[in-house]
């Protein structure tokens, strides 16, 4: 995910979307349960000595984080396997994607994406790849993190393209879009994601060192809701509302530094239910439980996660946080560890 665009302007500048057909959600809905909801969780490749403290039980979507293209259209990830099996292991039911590109790109991955996706006769080829990676490695689709300069010329084509690849092997196309519309996403191209996740956070950070506060607040997340079910008109089961698992300490006028939500739980346990401390600013588990709630009264599809491995692998845990509020809820996630 982007943690360096300046977004705190962002609630004045709305305008994006996206949806298509209905998201896969886990478990149909079973007796006793009063709806269902999605709970997906990224996982950065420099999280995954982590995953054996992740409780994979409590997620329906797993997002894989990130894989880039080489010049050739070639995918670059490192091997997936022991998480995927690890994850249905624990999860049979799963669904798992490998999520492409990300927020901080190298001049040479840019270069790459541009070339591949903005060239017609690049797309067809590279597109194969990343059918024969998901089918290779036994996945269940792709979630697309093409970010702000990254989002060029052919972007709309590329997730055509791909959306029609994927759904002859009856997979899912996802993407992560924060709170506004870029200019090059066509109406075509946002109706042909399953789902959106929102990119409710980084309203501030370190590129703002000079604008402290909270990054990712219920009225931003509010506004997130708004602007996509209410000013873009996506239906709202199709939109995933992000949260933060991390936060960002404005230490003076032009220092910032981002720390993990477990990081904070170990400096301290009565940490777990703030928003703040000091100049430091996240959300607590009081937070993410009323963001858990905010999503399933305005009917919106679930709650997205970034990222997994900055959670606190215990009683303090927010993973924990919104599958114990789904549950209490009555809202069907998982159908495992107690939500039942």
């Amino acid at each position: 995910m982007n943690y360096r665009i300046l977004i705190f302007i962002l609630p004045i500048m709305f305008s994006l979307s996206c949806s298509n057909d209905d998201g896969v959600q886990g478990p149909d809905k079973e007796p006793g349960l009063e709806g269902t909801a999605r709970v997906v969780g990224y996982l950065p490749t420099y999280r995954f000595h982590l995953s054996d403290k992740i409780a994979y039980c409590k997620l329906t979507h797993l997002n894989l984080a990130f894989a880039n293209p080489d010049s050739d259209g070639n995918i670059i990830m490192p091997s997936v396997t022991e998480i995927v099996s690890q994850a249905r292991g624990d999860n049979p039911d799963i669904l798992i994607c490998i999520s492409l590109a990300g927020g901080g790109l190298t001049t040479e991955a840019s270069a790459n994406w541009s070339n591949l996706i903005d060239v017609a006769a690049n797309r067809p080829g590279f597109i194969e790849n990343i059918v024969d990676y998901v089918l290779t490695n036994s996945l269940d689709g792709v979630d697309v993190d093409l970010e702000w300069d990254h989002v060029t010329s052919g972007y709309s084509d590329f997730v055509l393209e791909l959306d029609t690849a994927l759904s002859a092997h009856n997979k899912l196309l996802t993407v992560a879009f924060p709170q506004v519309r870029y200019g090059n996403v066509t109406d075509a191209a946002l109706h042909a994601f399953d789902f959106i996740n929102i990119m409710s956070y980084d309203a501030t950070g370190p590129w703002a060192p000079s604008f402290p506060g909270q990054h990712s607040s219920f009225q931003f997340s509010q506004e997130g809701i708004r602007f996509w079910a209410e000013d873009v008109g996506i239906s709202e089961e199709k939109l995933t509302l992000g949260v933060p698992f991390y936060g960002y300490d404005f230490v003076n006028s032009t220092t910032v530094n981002a720390f993990t939500y477990n990081e904070m739980i170990r400096s301290n346990i009565n940490h777990a239910n703030l928003d703040q401390v000091g100049t430091s600013y996240y959300n607590g588990i009081s937070t993410i439980a009323s963001k858990v709630n905010l999503a399933s009264n305005n009917g919106i599809g679930g709650i997205m996660i970034w990222e997994l491995g900055q959670d606190s692998f215990d009683e303090y845990s927010l993973l924990k946080a919104i599958h114990d509020e789904y549950t209490r809820l009555r809202i069907l996630t998982s159908g495992l560890c107690g939500n039942e």
